[in-house]
């Protein structure tokens, strides 16, 4: 097995995956005269976009406004990438040189988001909107669940245009090597393509949840189901790669993976047998025709 330390991202050029005979050395950044964007801000902005068409499209089926979802990306999104900064810089704060110059925790520009962060920002931005405009928090949680599984599915091939987030080193031989060419040392360089692993993942994770979600028996059903599908995958993926924030000697992303796949599924168990009482989590009247019209 060919064995490498990583170098930073903006040592890669050419990537490679020779098992799928596929090679490409895409731009890092969209040039349009003197103006410049970055393709990894771009994309999320797209599963942003997508995110937010399907969860208009289906808002009615939960018994949400469209223009609560629209106003709840406005308020929330800003929150969410907030977090996602600060995460990353909490548990980077020697290593990524914030401890020298705290300043530096605003470039988001150079790099360094959590997604569990986000998640996480999110979460707490949904709850204060939901209490501000009146709506079933775990309605609305079912939908930007799904939601998030779309923006995170298509949000990692940012990682992809970055040559960042990738996994541990691997043979040329394993089918999904990917090859990235260290400019530095003219070397190609095999490993897991993390990204990739989580892309698909999550995808598959929209689908299922998708469809289940026509059948579900209380509101909250389709958030836990997000929490024990994302965390179970990420805990897995988390443990290939070599870029992880560490707490100690704890993988921080993967150890919060495992424990809210735990609790998420210790819950869907629990409420099958006893589904949860209440208005919060009872479904509308139309919600429920509409369910049994499907």
């Amino acid at each position: 097995m060919n064995l490498f330390t990583p170098a930073e991202p903006s040592s890669y050029g050419g990537i490679s995956f020779p098992g799928l005979g596929l090679e490409c050395n895409p731009p890092r950044l969209l040039e349009i005269g003197s103006f410049s964007i970055h393709y990894y801000g771009l994309i999320i902005a797209v599963g942003l976009l997508l995110a937010t068409l399907y969860a208009c499209r289906r808002s009615k089926q939960f018994g949400i406004k469209e223009d609560d979802i629209l106003d709840g990306v406005l308020y929330v999104t800003p929150f969410a990438v907030l977090c996602a900064r600060l995460y990353y810089c909490i548990f980077a704060w020697n290593e990524g040189g914030y401890a020298q110059n705290p300043l530096s925790i605003l470039y988001v520009w150079q790099g360094g988001l959590a997604i569990y962060g986000g998640i996480l920002g999110a979460i707490v931005g949904v709850a204060v909107f939901c209490r501000f405009k009146k709506i079933k928090l775990p309605a609305l949680l079912d939908l930007v669940a799904l939601g998030f599984l779309i923006g995170q599915g298509i949000g990692r091939w940012g990682n992809f245009m970055n040559r960042e987030a990738f996994g541990a080193a691997v043979s040329k031989d394993y089918f999904l090597a990917m090859g990235l060419t260290n400019e530095l040392t003219g070397q190609v360089e095999y490993y897991h393509p993390t990204f990739l692993y989580e892309s698909v993942w999550n995808l598959t994770g929209f689908v299922i949840l998708h469809f289940l979600s026509k059948r579900r028996r209380y509101d909250g059903q389709i958030a836990l189901g997000y929490a024990a599908w994302y965390g179970l995958g990420r805990a897995i993926i988390e443990g290939l790669r070599v870029d992880s924030l560490y707490w100690g000697s704890i993988r921080v992303s993967q150890a919060l993976a495992a424990l809210s796949c735990i609790a998420a599924l210790s819950l869907l168990i629990f409420f099958w047998v006893k589904p949860p009482k209440g208005e919060l989590f009872a479904k509308t009247q139309a919600q429920t025709q509409q369910d049994e019209e499907k």
